[in-house]
């Protein structure tokens, strides 16, 4: 499904790259060399690290090593995901194979890096990564925002915009609901206001975006 546009006065989180690698020496030259370019950036030495301190909030993405002390890469991926995490995962390996870079990519990677890394590939993954953190963000931040809205509704106006949504005209819904088609539009025309719905087709998306 296509994306409204979307606009919300919440600010976005700022941007970081979460650098999980169980090497100290290459860790801190990694950051060290991120910095330097005015990337953000803060280390993990293992899966369980990065958990115990990084916010289900954070913004940015994960640069991760495929074989860590504790889960490895494909492994830290899924937990991600089971934790609530939603940051895109950039992975780093001097032991890569074939089958490890198709089902990392396979679970949503955004690359696969060899090392040693090479600066304009790293710049390049992060980047991409960046951006689809972006856009994730603003989702959220929107979905958070269309949901605020809609809390906001009365009952009757929840029950006819849903019978609206559906696809049914204002007679229809009236007949549904035992009122007038008076009352019908009352309760419409105030939901929309509400949910800041501009037209029907708008107020549609709004509706099949929270049910994603």
């Amino acid at each position: 499904m296509a994306n409204p546009t979307m606009q919300t006065g919440e600010p976005l989180v700022q941007q970081t790259v979460h650098v999980v690698e169980d090497d100290e020496q290459f860790r801190i030259s990694l950051i060290d060399q991120l910095e330097s370019l005015g990337i953000h950036a803060l280390g993990f030495d293992a899966a369980l690290d990065f958990f115990s301190q990084a916010s289900q909030d954070a913004g940015g993405c994960i640069l991760l090593d495929v074989r860590l002390p504790d889960l490895n890469g494909i492994e830290f991926q899924k937990e991600l995901k089971t934790r609530g995490y939603d940051l895109p995962v950039v992975f780093m390996t001097a032991h890569g194979d074939v089958t490890t870079s198709v089902n990392a990519m396979k679970a949503g990677a955004v690359d696969f890096l060899p090392k040693p890394l090479q600066r304009h590939e790293v710049v390049e993954a992060i980047k991409t990564a960046f951006t689809i953190d972006r856009e994730r963000q603003t989702q959220r931040a929107y979905r958070k925002e269309i949901l605020e809205r809609a809390a906001t509704l009365t009952p009757r106006e929840v029950q006819i915009i849903g019978l609206v949504v559906s696809g049914l005209m204002n007679k229809q819904i009236a007949f549904e609901l035992g009122i007038s088609e008076i009352m019908v539009k009352l309760h419409r025309g105030r939901a929309m206001k509400k949910m800041r719905a501009a037209s029907l087709a708008e107020l549609v998306r709004q509706f099949e975006y929270l049910s994603h």
